[in-house]
């Protein structure tokens, strides 16, 4: 579980990076989560697009995927997505103390 600091210095990590995932009407799947846990692994921290026309909450939906993908959700604003997963062979970011 993240800490209020912790959740802010991710999201000021986030703020430069690009979606790399979207989420259209077809919602989650195994195959996006599978996508998601090995851009984690890699990168740490990731956002994820929710398009117009996925009719789910995005809070639903960035729930889902944290849960599924083992990650933690970092914000969900607007339609964007954001989740952080400790990388096992690639760490590269470092959280403030809890």
């Amino acid at each position: 579980m993240l800490t209020g600091k912790q959740k802010r210095h991710l999201r000021s990590l986030a703020h430069h990076l690009k979606p790399i995932f979207q989420v259209g009407k077809g919602s989650t799947n195994d195959h996006l989560i599978r996508h998601i846990e090995e851009a984690l692994e890699v990168r740490e921290l990731i956002k994820v697009s929710v398009l117009n026309n996925c009719l789910d909450d995005p809070k639903d939906i960035g729930e889902e995927l944290a849960e599924r993908s083992g990650a933690e959700l970092a914000q969900v604003i607007g339609k964007t997505i954001v989740l952080y997963k400790e990388s096992r062979e690639n760490k590269q970011i470092v959280l403030p103390r809890k």
